[in-house]
């Protein structure tokens, strides 16, 4: 037995590009996307289209291993560059559309993009961003001509070397796709937190994100042919792999540029839609909105990030959302843990449902291990609920490392574990619930917020003299930024807390600002002088929603 070993026929590298060639043959005439009113395609339509867009770049010189990067919005073109990217040979870098300028320009120095595909209503804010680089990449326009001045492109042609709907043209439909060497080749980069600061660049391999793809589809029992509606931005994390996914099982891909709860209704009744991803926060909308009345079928919402709150789940299902709650990371490439349903907490209370329903959960059935662990000691903690200690993991989708952080790199994946920085227990029956997400992320709304990076911006305001910034609870997005603010003494004139808020929203993006400002004397500190912000949480919980305290 011994002699038995890999041969090429047995082990050709792994990719999740190989679904779409797939699809175009075993649903070639099924829809494989469907936008606004006018445009529709098939799988056929969209591998051609990606073989097109792939054979363009490649004879504009992307080749393997160079970065390109994607600023758009949930259009075709978006879902279409998932493939048509890596297909060239180059590495898939989305950027979310709500940075600012300043911190584009900083992931697109850092990764060294070779061409930026720009939505037409982000051009503003890539030409604002590539004006600060030295060496910019060549930018691609994308038109949209579904929407009103989406496809006005006069005015952008100094600056824009090339359109989409030129790539798709001009390229070869017969391109003969680059096919990785191996399937630990890198096939995404991801930004997560603390962008300005230090960028942190999360790899992936074709391996991961071919495993978390399938892995997604069996955790979450999608059948061939779903109708998934893209509530989920594809710059988060990837879309949490389901690009890929969806396409291995012939699904229609219903896209959707922004969020609007009226419209979402509208795409579920008109197209069927069965599956959408989303954070709490999209839950709480759907559930909120004056047009969320009974649907006429059942609708599976996949959620992440914040455990929903228990009113908000129970709001949700009464409508007739079938929801399903999970945790994963950018290092993870998706959800790698679900809160895996038993059939007979069906018959408990609804109160008592959705308390086991805002559990993590376990580990999804692709995925090799999960545990939680003394920080001390690094053994693994009593599986009571409640010994805390640090979650960590390992499996086939962990990211391949940071880019150019081989320090960050090592400082997370140690030991043959990737240490993830969260706090959680582990209960009775094995299911993981997180307790407090690593200390320096804020969670708003399903986007990322590095305090650090807040704290940082608010040292430059000349009045400050201490600041540390903690989650503060928010019936709407979950949680929000509250900065807890001493200034330095002396001033002749002490800010208020809206002009320390108007501050921060010229120097940051939106959705990082703090929500409340509370100014102290001082900080709570520790014997050696570190900021004790586990009792600024405390605090910070105690003042109740944010949005409760301002009506």
């Amino acid at each position: 037995m011994e002699q038995m070993k890999p041969s090429a026929a047995n082990s050709p590298p792994l990719t999740p590009l190989g679904f779409l060639e797939r699809a175009a043959t075993v649903y070639g005439d099924c829809t494989s996307i469907v936008y606004s009113r006018n445009t529709v395609y098939t799988w056929r339509e969209t591998n051609l289209r990606c073989l097109r867009v792939a054979s363009s770049l490649s004879s504009i010189g992307i080749g393997r291993f160079d970065v390109v990067s994607v600023l758009s919005p949930n259009t075709p073109a978006m879902y279409e560059l998932q493939f048509a990217v890596p297909m060239s040979g180059a590495i898939l870098n989305n950027i979310n559309t709500r940075l600012d300028a300043r911190t584009v320009s900083v992931l697109l120095r850092h990764c060294g993009s070779k061409l930026l595909f720009v939505d037409v209503f982000s051009r503003d804010l890539a030409v604002e961003a590539i004006a600060m680089l030295t060496d910019p990449p060549i930018l691609v326009f994308i038109a949209d001509n579904e929407e009103e001045g989406g496809a006005d492109v006069a005015d952008h042609t100094k600056k824009f070397s090339y359109s989409y709907d030129d790539l798709v043209e001009r390229g070869d439909p017969g391109f003969n796709w680059i096919r990785p060497e191996s399937e630990w080749d890198p096939v995404v980069l991801n930004y997560t937190s603390g962008t300005t600061s230090a960028p942190k660049g999360v790899v992936h391999s074709h391996r991961g994100i071919f495993v978390m793809s399938l892995d997604s589809l069996i955790d979450w029992t999608v059948p061939k042919n779903p109708v998934y509606l893209w509530t989920l931005p594809i710059f988060h994390a990837n879309g949490w792999s389901f690009p890929w996914g969806i396409a291995a099982v012939g699904g229609t891909n219903v896209c959707l540029r922004k969020f609007d709860a009226p419209l979402i209704y509208r795409l579920i009744r008109d197209h069927g839609v069965t599956h959408m991803c989303g954070a709490p926060v999209v839950l709480n909308m759907l559930s909120a909105t004056q047009e969320s009345k009974p649907l006429n079928h059942p609708v599976n919402i996949l959620t992440a990030g914040a455990p929903p709150p228990a009113t908000v789940l129970l709001r949700a299902e009464s409508i007739g959302f079938n929801i399903s709650h999970g945790y994963g990371l950018t290092e993870t490439g998706g959800l790698n843990v679900s809160c895996a349903w038993k059939p007979q907490w069906n018959r408990l209370p609804a109160s008592d449902r959705a308390r086991l329903k805002a559990r993590q959960g376990v580990r999804t059935v692709g995925f090799t291990e999960i545990d939680v662990v003394d920080p001390g000691s690094g053994r693994s903690v009593e599986r009571n609920g409640e010994r805390v200690g640090e979650i960590v993991m390992r499996g086939s989708s962990i990211m391949l490392g940071y880019l150019k952080d081989p320090i960050g790199t090592e400082k997370a994946l140690k030991n043959g574990w990737f240490f993830t920085g969260d706090v959680g227990v582990i209960h009775s029956d094995g299911y993981l619930e997180i307790k407090d997400r690593s200390k320096d992320i804020i969670i708003t709304g399903g986007e990322n917020v590095s305090s650090v990076e807040v704290e940082a911006v608010l040292y430059t305001n000349p009045a400050v003299n201490e600041v540390a910034v903690v989650a503060r609870p928010d019936e709407f997005w979950g949680e929000t930024p509250c900065a807890f603010v001493s200034l330095k003494p002396g001033l002749t004139r002490k800010p208020t807390e809206e002009e320390i808020i108007e501050y921060c929203k010229t120097k940051m993006p939106r959705y990082m600002v703090p929500k409340t400002v509370s100014f102290q004397d001082e900080l709570p500190k520790t014997s050696t002088g570190k900021v004790m912000k586990f009792v600024l949480r405390e605090i910070a919980k105690r003042m109740g929603s944010t949005r409760l305290s301002r009506m």
